[in-house]
């Protein structure tokens, strides 16, 4: 995808396969949305190739729409609407929707429904958005941020509701720029930077090949073991060592300890989040540019 001079998406290749969370993940600018218009079919890609539950976003648009759904981050609704009429409405395009009234239920609209679309509050804007991507009966479901602006339990619905999807066998794509939601949610990630990918994987895989990155030693007070790590004693006994851990890290400093003389009663690690993986991909790569 080009803008102009800009090149927006750079040669991604990525699957989603049947009854999966797929996250994608990247700072604003990364390609992200450009992506998403190729595959929804809103806009033809400048060159590769594109093909969703097998046809061609563009070709075969009218083909493909039925069995989408799509959560905008804003706009496409009524303002004048209320929000069960718009429900009513998307829910009338298709030949096997779900109950409104259940969705409107679910994701606790109730007291919404007689409210018109501009007068709703972000959260509930967001809700409504959910639902309205829901219920066609799509086989995927295209959510971009699809908890911004929402409380914690409505947060947690929409978690419960993804969840339920794949499930079901529904495909997932999601945008999100909570890194604790993708990690709890996707079962892979693809991280984009200037438009191309720049990791990809399962959450799990991706934080177990980024290693350990704090050990925390509990020993005699008082220790200077000789390791080529940071170490902070913040209380007595309580040991931090901080950087790239692997195991034969590990076991060197607990070596050092044992040359210390010291009684080590306990070893806790802390694992890399995927936090720490987009920071260290995106972030913190752009810095050192």
């Amino acid at each position: 995808m080009r803008y102009g001079a800009t090149t927006a998406v750079d040669g991604v290749s990525l699957t989603v396969p049947r009854g999966r969370v797929l996250a994608l993940l990247g700072h604003n600018g990364a390609g992200k949305t450009s992506l998403l218009q190729v595959c929804e079919g809103f806009r033809p890609a400048d060159g590769g190739e594109c093909r969703v539950l097998g046809l061609d976003p563009i070709g075969e648009h009218d083909a493909l729409m039925p069995r989408l759904g799509i959560m905008l981050q804003s706009g496409g609704m009524y303002p004048w609407a209320t929000a069960g009429e718009l429900l009513q409405l998307f829910a009338s395009f298709s030949a096997n929707p779900i109950n409104p009234e259940m969705l409107i239920e679910r994701l606790g609209l109730q007291k919404s429904a007689k409210t018109r679309y501009r007068r709703l509050s972000g959260g509930e804007q967001q809700r409504l958005s959910l639902a309205v991507a829901l219920v066609g009966r799509p086989e995927l479901v295209f959510l971009d941020e699809p908890t911004a602006g929402m409380d914690t339990e409505a947060r947690h619905t929409t978690w419960q509701l993804i969840e339920e999807l794949r499930a079901d066998g529904v495909s997932v794509l999601l945008t999100t720029h909570l890194l604790d939601e993708a990690e709890r949610l996707a079962d892979d990630v693809v991280i984009m930077r200037e438009g191309r990918v720049a990791a990809t994987g399962a959450p799990a895989a991706l934080t177990a090949a980024a290693g350990i990155d704090l050990l925390e030693v509990r020993a005699d007070a008082g220790l200077k073991p000789d390791v080529p790590f940071k170490v902070t004693e913040a209380t007595p006994g309580e040991y931090a060592i901080a950087g790239a851990l692997d195991a034969a890290a590990i076991a060197e400093v607990l070596a050092c300890f044992a040359r210390a003389g010291a009684q080590v009663t306990a070893v806790n690690t802390r694992r890399r989040t995927l936090e720490d993986v987009y920071l260290a991909l995106t972030v913190k790569a752009g810095a050192h540019r």
